[in-house]
């Protein structure tokens, strides 16, 4: 198992990224034959009812993880809530899942989408800085399963 220190998460909701600040994260590599991942956060409690909601879904979400390193480029994970339990004045979040190895770069697939838009010159450099601010969720990304 390889253990890494959690930076940010969002969870894909629609077309948008939901963002949800942490006061600590941890994400787990277990190495076995599922290719399994293990995601424990601590976030404020009033994000309580969204993660309890997630959770009675049962449906697999998806949700966008930097690790180790803030200039690291968000890895996707499709994961289930597997328990949200409150600790002092936040609440702790575990989430199990699978990395989605089906990603392009992001940075190349956002200018590709860009271009494909007719953005050009100073305009297509303007959005581009953004959205790699931003990191929106990108068609391409919309329209891949695994």
């Amino acid at each position: 198992m390889k253990t890494f220190k959690m930076l940010s998460l969002a969870v894909v909701d629609g077309e948008q990224l939901v963002d949800y600040p942490l006061h600590d994260g941890l994400i787990i590599n277990q190495e076995n034959a599922q290719r399994s991942w293990v995601l424990e956060l601590l976030v404020d409690e009033k994000h309580e009812s969204v993660f309890l909601d997630m959770k009675q879904s049962g449906k697999v979400h998806d949700v966008k993880v930097v690790i180790s390193y803030p200039g690291n480029e968000p890895a996707t994970f499709e994961v289930i809530i597997h328990a949200v339990k409150p600790i002092g004045g936040h609440v702790s979040v575990l989430m199990k899942g699978t990395l989605k190895r089906a990603r392009r770069k992001y940075a190349e697939t956002l200018l590709s989408e860009l271009l494909e838009d007719g953005l050009e010159g100073q305009e297509l450099l303007d959005r581009f800085e953004s959205d790699m601010r931003e990191r929106p969720v990108l068609r391409k990304d919309e329209s891949k399963s695994i």
